[in-house]
């Protein structure tokens, strides 16, 4: 068998803008299994970073590494390191929480509290906080879900169940509820893949408005929504980053025939 090339991660396109993420050397393993393997990337500030490659290649378990959430696993072990605007998420003096303060999540299937309604689904994580002044509360409700594009379709009903709204509405509700707390970034696992188009597009143009002031970290099956959401693209294979680099050059010019055979649907 001939020896797999070396990742190609190149630098990003604009070598002034400020790494959000940073992954130097980064491997993780749930017991003795490597999901992850020597991952090294520089994640850049409020833009959109899509993570690519087939089922079972670590995409999920590095977007949890971000904001420390495999951890819930116990069996799950990290070695190297992670950088949240320089700062090492993993020291021993950084509780998860703080960690997950600063980088929100949302996940493939909307999850929003069903027993909550809309206005108390965006602050929760607020009130989970202490928070308890009315004012800045619905403050943070109505930016939250103006931010999440959304405010104009509930702010009628605030206080139904959130269980009430459709689909692709909870799943926008679960990114205003990751908003309300301010997080510096946002992690999207497959925000999309349970919608219909019309409701995609809508995800989309958000993650889009969203990169003004966030740095958003996608993980997606969805070559055409990578293409058209993105900024830069990581593809992963087997645990390994293959390859890193601007999102249009990953899918018209890739340096790794890796890389190639996937965007061109050669296999995955």
């Amino acid at each position: 068998m001939q020896p797999m090339p070396n990742a190609t991660v190149e630098p990003k396109s604009d070598p002034a803008k400020v790494a959000a993420v940073t992954a130097r050397s980064l491997s993780i393993f749930f017991g003795n299994h490597a999901v992850l393997k020597n991952v090294s990337i520089d994640i850049g500030a409020r833009a959109v970073t899509a993570i690519i490659g087939p089922s079972g290649c670590g995409k999920s378990t590095f977007l949890r590494s971000i904001n420390r959430m495999h951890e819930l696993n116990p069996d799950a072990r990290m070695e190297g390191e992670i950088r949240l605007f320089g700062d090492d998420i993993y020291s021993r003096d950084v509780e998860p929480v703080v960690v997950r303060r600063r980088v929100g999540m949302v996940f493939q299937k909307s999850n929003p509290f069903p027993t909550m309604s809309i206005a108390e689904n965006v602050t929760v994580g607020l009130r989970l906080n202490g928070e308890r002044n009315k004012k800045i509360l619905a403050s943070r409700t109505e930016e939250s879900l103006r931010m999440a594009a959304l405010w104009d379709e509930v702010k009628d009903r605030l206080h139904a169940p959130a269980i009430s709204l459709s689909g692709g509405q909870q799943q926008r509700l679960c990114i205003a509820r990751a908003l309300a707390v301010q997080p510096e970034v946002l992690l999207m696992d497959e925000p999309a893949s349970a919608l219909d188009p019309l409701a995609t597009q809508k995800i989309e143009d958000l993650i889009i408005e969203l990169k003004k002031d966030y740095t958003i970290v996608i993980v997606t099956h969805n070559m055409q929504q990578a293409a058209r959401s993105s900024d830069f693209t990581a593809f992963f294979y087997l645990g390994e980053l293959v390859e890193f680099g601007p999102t249009t050059r990953i899918f018209t010019n890739p340096v790794q025939k890796r890389t190639e055979d996937y965007v061109t649907g050669r296999f995955g």
